[in-house]
């Protein structure tokens, strides 16, 4: 039998590709890009059933309590997440998840995925899976490579020995970097090339061996990461001493182009890693003129064009537009050229380097407990709506620059003020002096939404001395 496939989906990355949606707090695989669900909970449903073990997670210290909250949303649980100290490149991140996996199933398959990646036929892709795993169980290393549609430059191509028309896994002749646009229709008509999904399976055994080979540096601090990583409200901090002694390198890097025998495993079905706000526009699936309306957004006479509200109660109006993407958020809005919105990073780093807190930023700030947002700042006082989970808590905390008025919108809060408990319903506020050891729970079955008025001299999330977390950041 085919030992059992442990997914591996890597969760870091920037989002600075499809800002302002995506941003370094929030990125691109946690929003809701395609549909009801994140790409990040479309990739864990995808890579669950029969045959895959619960996955392993890598993530950064920001993202840990939203990787939990969207798996419970959808009713999956990790096999353990892991904490990297810092981002390393894939190659660390994948080392990593084999010595974990390695540690508890010797034998088992890793399927190493990126988690913001959409697949129209998620059992179509786990079919392939299937047919590649024989192959992997042998110690081989497999890639998936994606049928191309269309001379594309934006990716890397895999080139498979011979015609490339055989079944199953196929003998892989060499990497191909980003062509471009006349090596790209070379390659298409050739028939023998497939897009680097970025996709990979392999035995735990197999993946460690090619780095003992191959990047051998890279292995004893990232076994010693492992081995001395701290556990934390069920997570795997890894060690940051020796982390930090790993080189930043991806996986292709590493491993893949230095391999002698690699297999390419061909996927035919939809496919895209959604690289831009061109392809989320290719992907939504434009209209008979060309045009995307997403949230509250209306087209008149556009064509071509993109236009995205997910600003509340904003209306987001083209008129005549032609090949525009334009994206309306709370805090920020992009006009660009459908056509040049690659260029999109350019606007990060020059928001960057005029100190903008929308270069990075969300709007909303996650946290364990749920979310909030500045509605409106002034010199004295600041408005926040605050949304917490039901059953969860804000850590007890008291503010040395600001007083702050509560007014429950929705649900109940339980508040702590001093030595004082009471519940807070609908419609009702509490008032918290300047000084008040404080806290605010939800004790309800749904979440509980509340408006704060903040007023005083500094309102920085830096302002807060923290007494008890149940999120162990005191």
């Amino acid at each position: 039998m085919t030992p059992e496939i442990y997914p591996v989906i890597l969760c870091g990355g920037s989002g600075t590709r499809l800002w302002p949606l995506s941003r370094k707090s929030y990125p691109k695989q946690f929003a809701k890009l395609m549909g009801e669900r994140s790409l990040f909970q479309e990739t864990v449903l995808r890579l669950s059933g029969q045959g895959f073990a619960a996955p392993l997670i890598v993530t950064g210290d920001p993202f840990r309590f939203i990787v939990t909250e969207q798996m419970a949303a959808v009713e999956r649980d990790p096999a353990g997440i892991l904490i990297e100290p810092e981002a390393r490149n894939t190659a660390p991140a994948v080392l990593a998840a084999a010595l974990w996996v390695a540690e508890r199933a010797p034998d088992a398959l890793m399927l190493i995925a990126p988690s913001d990646h959409v697949m129209g036929d998620p059992e179509g892709f786990r079919a392939t899976v299937a047919e590649a795993a024989p192959k992997a169980a042998e110690g081989e290393i497999v890639l998936f490579g994606i049928a191309p549609t269309r001379p594309e430059t934006g990716y890397g191509y895999l080139e498979l020995e011979g015609s490339g028309k055989g079944k199953g896994p196929q003998p892989l002749a060499r990497f191909v970097e980003k062509p471009d646009a006349a090596n790209a229709e070379k390659m298409i008509s050739a028939g023998n090339c497939l897009w680097n999904a970025g996709l990979f399976l392999f035995s735990a055994k197999a993946i460690i061996a090619a780095f003992e080979e191959h990047a051998s540096g890279l292995v004893g601090p990232a076994r010693a990461a492992v081995d001395d990583a701290q556990a934390d409200l069920g997570f795997a901090r890894l060690a940051a001493e020796p982390w930090d002694k790993l080189e930043d390198i991806s996986i292709d890097y590493a491993i893949m182009e230095k391999s002698e025998r690699l297999f390419a495993m061909p996927y035919t079905g939809n496919w895209s890693d959604l690289g831009g706000w061109q392809a989320v526009w290719q992907e939504t699936g434009p209209d008979t003129n060309g045009t995307v309306c997403t949230g509250e957004a209306t087209a008149i006479d556009c064509t071509d064009t993109l236009l995205r509200s997910e600003a509340g109660g904003t209306q987001l109006v083209g008129i005549g537009l032609d090949d525009i993407v334009a994206v309306a958020m709370p805090d920020a809005v992009l006009v660009a050229r459908k056509s040049e919105a690659q260029r999109v990073k350019e606007a990060v780093e020059a928001l960057k380097a005029k100190g903008a807190a929308q270069a990075v930023q969300s709007a909303r700030d996650h946290r364990p407990w749920g979310w909030f947002e500045s509605l409106v700042i002034g010199s004295r006082f600041q408005v926040k709506r605050i949304v917490v989970n039901p059953g969860a808590a804000l850590s007890l905390q008291s503010h040395v620059h600001r007083s702050e008025h509560w007014i429950v919108v929705e649900g109940t809060a339980r508040v702590t003020i001093d030595d004082e408990v009471k519940l807070v319903p609908e419609n009702q506020s509490v008032y918290i002096p300047l000084g008040a050891v404080h806290r605010m729970e939800n004790p309800g079955k749904v979440p509980m939404v509340l408006i704060e008025v903040q007023t005083g001299s500094y309102f920085g999330e830096d302002d807060i001395v923290r007494y008890e977390d149940v999120y162990s950041r005191t």
